[in-house]
Order: structure tokens, then C-alpha cells, then sequence
């Protein structure tokens, strides 16, 4: 069947790539876009990364204006999805027909406690300014719950705006993302910066909105005058429920990004298949690849290219940048170290067993995609071209 109308739910980066990947494969039809929040595509990770480092205005979150020249309708979220009459619901009641649609709703903060708890998460353009607004008024004690990446660069932010900053994780903190050895340089660059951590177990929200508190697995409670929670998000397929689309209420894709007839997924929504079967990848820059493979997938079915990208990360704070290329996290230490400018300015490359490199550049200057190189070639990668 030739498409003439597709319809993109979702405007953050996979929306919007899956958007820009359409147009570029030649896709001339009616495109229109379902965006929940009232903005135009942003970058969520600069909301942590710049927004409580100084800035007094939010800017390093902007993105290009797109160029799709799709139809864009903004601040009505998607409701349902029929797939025999090939409709999606808003809800705002109106219902948007379509022969091919993309499925780029994103993810959600999960939540220690319910809606009208009173812990801070940090999702959205709305989240940030609330708590940039908190950290920088007083300087309030701060308790952050969750040690991964946005953990660890929110306390680092808030430490910054001179709060007294607590993080609380139930394993050491950046464990899960980068390792023993990485985790480790960054938490001694934490605990200089005057971080406290505290790992015991699992923890939950206490206390009320005027007096927050976290209490720990151990019985121990702990006070503060801000708690923000970054325990993980929770894909949006609330809308999907009734769709027949979801296993096990995931959304699972194949290599392609297709999930039915017609239908494909991108982004944080959609688990695709990996060397361990099918998973979520919530990361910038993995939205991107699969949005570009999704646009093709519904365009050209069992003809466009399988999904095939080299994971890609960055986290910043406590006075260090971090970029790391390849799987993660990394066992044991690094195979190869190379020392760049000052002490704390490293080259790193893990070897796998299976051969599969990962490379780390900390506070190392280098362009990504010679990083790529060193991950998938080794130290060889880092040698000057010679010329015959």
C-alpha cells in the first residue's frame, strides 16, 4: 500500500528524527506529529547537564527548528490506538487517520511515591525550572535517590548552587552504567566535591510535602528540605493498552522497528532486540539510530537495513566529563590507559571477550568518532594515517 499519511506520535528526538528520516528517504505525503508537551523537540540531557550549572536561563536545551514542514499538534497527548480502522485517539477527543504510523511516545519518570507525592523528578522543561527554582533558593538540604546518571549530575548541580546534597542508592552509584573502575573515579571526585552517599537497600518516600523524607530499607529516615527521586522511567504505552501491540505490556520491535502492520517504534517506548533479547535503550543517541532505521522500516518493509549502531554516552559533573563509546558497563580495568594533559585526563579502552571494544575518553579531548575508532580497533585506531 503507498503512503500517504503518516502520523508520528511523539516530538522528542526520535519523533523528530523518525520525522527528518522520512522526508530524506522521500517520503512527500501528509506527515503530522503528536506532541504531549507544548514545546518543539529539546534536549533532555542538557536539562541536567547545564541547567544547574550556573546557567541563569535555559537556552543549551534548544534544538534547530525542524524543517520536516509536518503538521504538528502539540499539548494533546495520544489516547488510544485502533488498528483495524487506523486511527489514533487524542485526547482531546479528535481522532487522526493514518496508513503508517510511528510510535515515538517516549517515557515517564518513575516515581517513589504516587502523583501528588512530594519528590521532584526531572523529565521535562517544567521539571527542570521547578527544580532549578528549589536548589537555588537557600541553599536547602537535598536528597537525591537513585545513583545513576541523572542522579549523580543532579547532585553534582545542586552542590554547585551550594546545597548540602545526600545521594542515596541501593548499589554503588554509576555501577550499572560504566562499571567498577569508572564508577569509582567519579565517586572519589564526588565525595571531594562534599557529596554523602548512602547505599542501603532499597529506599521509599516519608515524611509530607512540608517536611520530605526518605526512609531506608534498614528503618533508618532520612530529612531534607528537597528529595528528588531518578529511579528509572516508565515507557508510555498507556495509550497502547487496548491495541493488541504490546507482549507482556512491553512494546517489542524487530530489527527493523516494525510492531505491526503498518506500524513501527522508536525511542525509550520500544525495546528492540540485542545480544540479550529484546530491551529498552533510553539513551539520546540510540532514539536517534532507531528512529532512522524505523523511517526506513515503514517505508521499504523487509528491504531497509537492520538496526546497527555502536552505543554512545556522555555524563558530566563533580569537575569531570566523561565520553564513552561501545557496550556498557565495563568489567575490570581498562586494557589500555593513555594519559592526556593532567592527572585526571585519560584514554581508556576495555577488550571483551567476544572482541567488542568500548573506549572512554575522561577528561580527555578527542572527536567522537576517532573514540568510535579506538573502541572498535584498538589503540591502533590513535596512530597517524601513513601515507604510501
Amino acid at each position: 500500500m503507498t503512503l500517504r499519511r503518516v502520523v508520528v506520535v511523539g516530538n522528542g528526538i526520535a519523533g523528530l528524527s523518525a520525522c527528518d528520516a522520512l522526508r530524506s528517504a522521500g517520503f512527500d505525503g501528509r506527515l503530522t506529529v503528536v506532541g504531549a508537551e507544548k514545546h518543539q523537540p529539546y534536549s533532555r540531557p542538557a536539562l541536567s547537564k547545564a541547567l544547574l550549572h550556573g546557567e541563569d536561563q535555559l537556552s543549551a536545551h534548544q534544538l534547530p527548528d525542524p524543517s520536516h514542514g509536518a503538521e504538528e499538534i502539540l499539548g494533546v497527548a495520544a489516547a488510544g490506538l485502533d488498528t483495524v480502522a487506523n486511527l489514533v485517539r487524542l485526547d482531546d477527543g479528535t481522532e487522526l487517520p493514518y496508513d503508517g504510523l510511528v510510535i515515538a511516545s517516549g517515557s515517564s519518570a518513575r516515581r517513589l511515591g504516587g502523583a501528588d507525592s512530594p519528590e521532584l523528578t526531572l523529565r521535562t522543561i517544567e521539571d527542570a525550572v521547578a527544580l532549578k527554582n528549589r536548589v537555588a533558593t537557600g541553599s536547602p538540604t537535598v536528597i537525591v535517590v537513585g545513583g545513576g546518571a541523572l542522579g549523580m549530575e543532579i547532585a553534582s548541580g545542586a552542590l554547585q548552587q551550594g546545597c548540602r546534597v545526600t545521594l542515596v542508592s541501593d548499589v554503588q552509584p554509576l555501577s550499572r552504567q560504566l562499571g567498577s573502575h569508572l564508577s569509582g573515579v567519579f565517586i572519589d571526585a564526588a565525595r571531594r566535591s562534599g557529596l554523602r552517599f548512602v547505599t542501603a537497600g532499597k529506599a521509599r518516600l516519608a515524611g509530607t510535602a512540608q517536611a520530605p523524607a526518605v526512609a531506608l530499607q534498614d528503618g533508618v529516615v532520612l530529612s531534607a528540605d528537597v528529595v528528588v527521586s531518578t529511579v528509572g522511567d516508565e515507557p508510555n504505552t498507556a495509550w497502547l493498552q487496548d491495541s493488541g501491540l504490546l507482549t507482556g505490556g512491553r512494546l517489542l520491535a524487530d530489527s527493523r522497528g516494525r510492531v505491526g502492520p503498518g506500524i513501527v517504534a522508536a525511542g525509550d517506548v520500544a525495546a528492540f532486540p540485542g545480544a540479550g533479547g529484546h530491551g529498552r535503550v533510553p539513551l539520546w543517541t540510540s532514539a536517534i539510530e532507531q528512529a532512522k532505521t524505523a523511517a526506513l522500516g515503514l517505508l521499504q518493509g523487509d528491504a531497509a537495513p537492520e538496526l546497527s549502531f555502536q552505543p554512545y554516552f556522555w555524563t558530566e559533573g563533580f569537575g569531570l566529563s566523561l565520553k564513552v563509546a561501545g557496550p556498557a558497563p565495563m568489567t575490570g580495568k581498562p586494557s589500555f590507559a593513555e594519559t592526556g594533559t593532567s592527572a585526571d585526563s585519560m584514554l581508556l579502552r576495555w577488550e571483551d571477550a567476544d572482541g567488542r571494544g568500548t573506549a572512554a575518553a575522561l577528561n580527555y579531548r578527542i572527536p567522537v568518532p576517532k573514540l568510535r575508532r579506538l573502541a572498535n580497533l584498538g589503540p591502533s585506531a590513535l596512530r597517524p594515517a601513513v601515507r604510501v
